[in-house]
C-alpha cells in the first residue's frame, strides 16, 4: 500500500548508482600504470555518462509517476461516482470484510447522500462498511479516487473510538470541503476532544477479495489491522526484516495502524503468496 514510498526508495536506490560507480573507477584507475591510464580514463568516462544518464532517467520517471497520480485525481468526482446505487451490493460488500461468522452478526452501514447510516442492525458490536477514498491521509495522491472500494468490519472497540474519524471526514467531505480545511477540521476535533480516545483493543478486518484500495492495491492482500495511540511501530518490531508485522503511522489520527497479513479471503479462498 506503500506504493509511493517503493518509488522513492528505488530512486535512491538509482542514486547510489553514480556514487558508487565512480569510487570503485578512481580505485581501478589507481592500478593502471603507464600509457593504458588515459585509455582507462576514457572508458570510466564513458560509464559514468551513461550511469549519470541513467540515473537522471530514474529520478525523472519517479517524479512524473507521482505527479500523474496526483494529477489523475486532484479534486473530488461527481458524487455519483463514489455512491454504490444497489444497497444490497453495498451491504455484500461490507460483509466481505470478515469471515461470515462476524459479518453475518455486524451492524452494517451505507454511504448515502449525507453520509454513512445504518442500514442494518447488528447484535455483535461490530460495524461494517466500505470506505471510500478519503479513507486515506489528506495528502494522498489518491485522495479523490473515485474507484476505491475498501471493505472493513470494525471491532466494537474500533466501532466507538476509530470509525468515528472517518464519518466526520465524510461529512466534511460531503460538505464540499478542502483536503486542507478537512485535516484542521479533524485536528481541532482531537483537540477539543469532540473525537474519543482510541479504545485498548480496537482492531478491524480488511478481508475481502473484492478490495480496491488504492490504483494498485487491487485484491492486495486480505489483512487485520490494529490501531494504537501515537508512534509505535517500533514497539512491537514492526516493518523490521522478518516480521510479519507492517505499520504506518497516520499524524492526522494520530495512530499508528499495524498490519498482520493473512493466508485466506474472508470467504476461504487462498489469498496471494505474501513475499518476504
Amino acid at each position: 500500500m506503500k506504493n509511493t514510498s517503493n518509488r522513492l526508495e528505488r530512486c535512491a536506490a538509482s542514486r547510489e548508482i553514480d556514487s558508487t560507480g565512480h569510487h570503485r573507477a578512481k580505485n581501478f584507475v589507481g592500478t593502471v600504470a603507464g600509457p593504458e591510464i588515459k585509455l582507462v580514463l576514457n572508458r570510466i568516462g564513458v560509464m559514468v555518462l551513461v550511469l549519470s544518464t541513467l540515473v537522471l532517467l530514474a529520478l525523472a520517471s519517479c517524479r512524473a509517476q507521482s505527479q500523474t497520480v496526483k494529477a489523475s485525481y486532484p479534486v473530488m468526482a461527481p458524487l455519483d461516482q463514489y455512491m454504490i446505487q444497489d444497497k444490497a451490493a453495498e451491504i455484500a460488500l461490507a460483509r466481505s470484510a470478515a469471515p461470515p461468522s462476524i459479518s453475518d452478526k455486524s451492524e452494517v452501514m451505507i454511504l448515502e447522500r449525507t453520509g454513512y447510516k445504518i442500514e442494518v442492525k447488528g447484535t455483535n458490536g461490530f460495524v461494517c462498511i466500505v470506505e471510500r477514498s478519503w479513507g486515506t491521509s489528506t495528502d494522498d495522491p489518491e485522495f479523490w479516487n473515485p474507484k476505491v472500494r475498501a471493505p472493513i468490519c470494525f471491532n466494537p472497540s474500533a466501532a466507538k473510538s476509530f470509525l468515528p474519524i472517518y464519518l466526520m471526514k465524510t461529512r466534511l467531505v460531503l460538505a464540499g470541503k478542502s483536503e486542507k480545511a478537512i485535516a484542521r477540521a479533524i485536528s481541532s476535533a482531537f483537540d477539543n476532544r469532540k473525537l474519543p480516545s482510541l479504545e485498548p483493543g480496537a482492531m478491524c478486518y480488511m478481508m475481502s477479495n473484492q478490495q480496491y484500495l488504492n490504483d494498485q492495491g487491487k485484491r492486495w492482500h486480505p489483512h487485520l489491522m490494529f490501531f494504537v495511540p501515537g508512534e509505535a511501530a517500533k514497539s512491537w518490531g514492526a516493518n523490521l526484516p522478518g516480521s510479519p508485522v507492517l505499520a504506518s503511522n497516520d499524524p492526522q489520527e494520530r495512530a499508528t495502524v499495524f498490519m498482520v497479513l493473512v493466508e485466506k479471503w474472508s470467504d476461504g479462498t487462498p489469498a496471494p503468496p505474501v513475499a518476504h
